[in-house]
């Protein structure tokens, strides 16, 4: 197996006006995922941070020792990061992307604004269950599980297959932050497809009865579960740039 990079697995940091935005890919995705809209957003004059997430982009090796926390704490370094730079930090993320940006915003009281685009909110009890059982048989690798797009020809670069122990410290890390809901104050918009084959759109439904902010939820009735990269992609963008415009005035 080689060790070349995926395509689209450059991370991608600018200097741009005095709101930041963190911005976050999924996980055995990329950067690339999330490029398209993390560019519209550096030209409507914020500063962008969209960093390749620890052990993403490369091997299925290197994912597979990797975890949750260090997800995290990449996540929290570039918060702070664009934080000791700009007056105001916002967070867009996708999938597990939203997981790292709901912790954040359920751990701190310095999140501007969130968007989070098909967010993994709440453990699936049946997949973590039948993982649980695989990794008791010392089966550690599944099917891939990038790639769910609606339209014809998008393509989204993932691995090759899914390690299953970092996903494992990803559904550990669900219960808490579900608990934790109610501690997010910040003004989000979530962006549901109506049809998504990775995460339950009842993830959503959590969220909007527990946040303990507003929430705005748009739905996208022509994408799966990769939005950024499906029909629905050029509406998912201006919503996000006027959400923000809106909440991060500049």
């Amino acid at each position: 197996m080689t060790d070349a990079p995926l395509p689209g697995a450059e991370s991608l940091y600018t200097d741009g006006g005095p709101v930041g935005v963190l911005v976050l890919h999924g996980f055995t995705s990329v950067p690339g995922s999330m490029r398209t809209l993390a560019k519209r957003l550096v030209d409507a004059g914020y500063s962008v941070a969209l960093p390749l997430l620890p052990g993403h982009g490369a091997t299925v090796e290197a994912l597979q020792a990797s975890s949750f926390s260090e997800w995290l704490a990449c996540a929290e370094t570039n918060f702070e990061a664009l934080k000791a730079t700009c007056e105001r930090v916002a967070i867009v993320a996708m999938s597990m992307g939203g997981t790292l940006a709901a912790s954040l915003a359920a751990d701190r009281d310095d999140v501007a604004a969130l968007v989070l685009i098909n967010p993994q909110l709440v453990r699936p009890v049946e997949l973590s269950e039948g993982l649980e059982a695989l990794l008791a048989m010392d089966v550690d690798l599944y099917d891939p599980i990038g790639g769910d797009i609606k339209k014809e020809g998008a393509f989204e670069p993932t691995l090759p297959n899914t390690p299953l122990r970092p996903l494992k410290t990803l559904f550990d890390a669900l219960d808490p932050l579900e608990a934790r809901l109610d501690q997010i104050t910040a003004p989000t918009l979530l962006l549901s497809s109506r049809e998504d084959h990775l995460v339950a759109s009842s993830d959503g439904d959590v969220l909007v009865e527990r946040a303990g902010g507003p929430v705005t939820r748009l739905w996208l009735e022509n994408s799966y579960h990769v939005a950024t990269l499906d029909n629905d992609a050029e509406y998912l963008e201006e919503q996000t740039i006027a959400f923000l415009a809106k909440e991060c005035a500049q």
